[in-house]
């Protein structure tokens, strides 16, 4: 089922109904935007394919050009007086149907004029309006799909162009965050915190990590070993141990016990 239904006349302003529903069957899906010329498929039954559609959308762009008027039919008579003309029936099925109805005035288009209209066309003179010119083509084009996203929920969920934006602004927000100093000195501050805790590197090529003990730091990497003195010992002497790759040296050292003991001693 189509959400948009671009309709225009033959004669007057094909173009511009040509590269506004090509823009939003870019944006928002083909499926979705019906133009007869691209949505009718061979072999389907013309008239029945325009009721089902314009019966069915949730919004009618009436492209309106400077001639939208003043085409003729072939009886010569003004085509718009005709009941049957199918550019009138669709925008009278759309207003009947209290569907979105949004005229698209194309270049030199001005508002339109309540004169010029059918009495079942009255209400498309009232209805507020867009404006398109092929000097601002893709300013007017991208203000138009803007506003069918926001008043339609369902192509505003499937707009390619608001999803491009949003990827652009993570991707920035990604980059921003890989390079920022703040986030630099939270990686440091947790290396710190993780060597504190008991796991680190003591060599500044990365080529030796230690895992803190009880009694002191264990070297499991290539690096040189860096032993810190470590004391034991209880009240008759202190243990002194230290050492480095090449050995470990062990010294005792005993407590004087004064027992007794005088100033001439």
């Amino acid at each position: 089922m189509p959400d948009v239904f671009v309709n225009y006349r033959t004669g007057d302003e094909e173009s511009a109904a040509t590269m506004i529903a090509r823009e939003l069957a870019r944006r928002f899906g083909a499926e979705r935007i019906f133009f007869a010329s691209n949505s009718i498929e061979p072999g389907r039954r013309f008239p029945v394919e325009l009721v089902r559609a314009v019966e069915e959308c949730e919004a009618l762009l009436a492209v309106i050009g400077p001639r939208w008027a003043e085409v003729r039919g072939a009886d010569g008579r003004p085509a718009l007086e005709a009941e049957q003309d199918w550019t009138r029936r669709e925008i009278h099925t759309a207003l009947a149907r209290g569907v979105l109805v949004i005229p698209v005035l194309v270049g030199k288009a001005t508002r339109i004029d309540h004169a010029v209209l059918p009495d079942d066309l009255l209400e498309l003179a009232d209805c507020q309006y867009r404006r398109f010119d092929h000097r601002n083509a893709e300013s007017d084009l991208t203000a138009l799909g803007d506003t069918l996203a926001r008043l339609l929920p369902e192509l505003g969920a499937v707009d390619r162009d608001a999803r491009a934006v949003r990827e652009r602004v993570e991707a920035k927000s990604r980059e921003k965050s890989a390079t920022d100093p703040g986030s630099t000195r939270m990686r440091t501050r947790d290396v710190e915190q993780r060597v504190r805790g008991g796991i680190g590197n003591l060599n500044g090529d990365l080529s030796g990590t230690f895992v803190n003990e009880p009694k002191g730091p264990v070297n499991t990497g290539r690096g040189h070993q860096y032993n810190a003195p470590h004391f034991e010992g209880d009240n008759t002497g202190v243990q002194f141990t230290a050492g480095d790759n090449s050995g470990t040296v062990h010294q005792r050292f005993e407590r004087e016990h004064r027992h007794g003991t005088t100033d001439d001693e």
